[in-house]
């Protein structure tokens, strides 16, 4: 977990060491982490924002290109979707009953699936920008037998608007004097905005059960 923090933190030096030691096998190390954080349940922690943020940045200065990281992190994103939406439909309960507890929290999947009965198949699109809940949500959408179709429309449109979006923010802003000199800061600040709709929305759970219980 240390080494996880450092990398948030450090993620400019990190990536910029990445692409000038291993080249074009930056463009697939990304893909595995992208696809990680979206298509295992395991791997929840990744922060994807922070990272297509940063590939944004550097792309913006020439070391990688735009294109190629706009389709790769995409199809990485679709993909680790989709891979996550069977494994939930297949093998979720005996997943969660092997793994339970020590890898993945019963907290974490009782929160997706009160979000994805909330809003359905737009939870698909809405969480890619939610860490954590990104990761659960097709997961909880195959343990629930979410019509595929439906699923891999919102996957393909959600996936695509997420990449390309932080990918953008990070190509025109991530260069600017004021924003590199600050970096781990501006990491930490999408971390936060992210999380943020998730902690609101925690806020507004706990105080209605505190109103229901002062009810009775």
């Amino acid at each position: 977990m240390s080494i996880l923090i450092d990398f948030i933190f450090n993620m400019d030096k990190y990536l910029s060491i990445i692409v000038e030691n291993y080249g074009y096998l930056v463009y697939g190390i990304l893909f595995v982490v992208i696809f990680c954080e979206t298509g295992l349940v395991i791997t929840p922690f990744l922060p994807g924002d922070s990272i297509i943020f940063a590939c944004g940045a550097f792309a913006a200065i020439g070391k990688v290109n735009i294109f190629a990281l706009l389709v790769i992190l995409a199809l990485a994103a679709v993909l680790g979707d989709a891979a996550n939406y069977f494994l939930g439909k297949n093998y979720g309960i005996a997943l969660l009953k092997r793994i339970g507890g020590r890898f993945v929290k019963k907290k974490h999947i009782e929160d997706t699936r009160h979000f994805y009965d909330k809003y359905g198949g737009l939870a698909i699109f809405l969480a890619r920008f939610i860490p954590i809940v990104r990761t659960f949500v097709p997961f909880v959408a195959g343990m629930s037998k979410m019509n595929y179709k439906k699923f891999g429309l919102y996957n393909i449109i959600g996936g695509i608007t997420w990449v390309t979006s932080f990918l953008l923010i990070g190509f025109y802003f991530g260069n600017i004097p004021l924003v590199k000199q600050n970096f781990s800061i501006v990491i930490l600040a999408i971390i936060f905005i992210s999380v943020l709709p998730v902690f609101i929305r925690y806020l507004i759970t706990k105080n209605k059960k505190m109103e229901e219980e002062n009810c009775r």
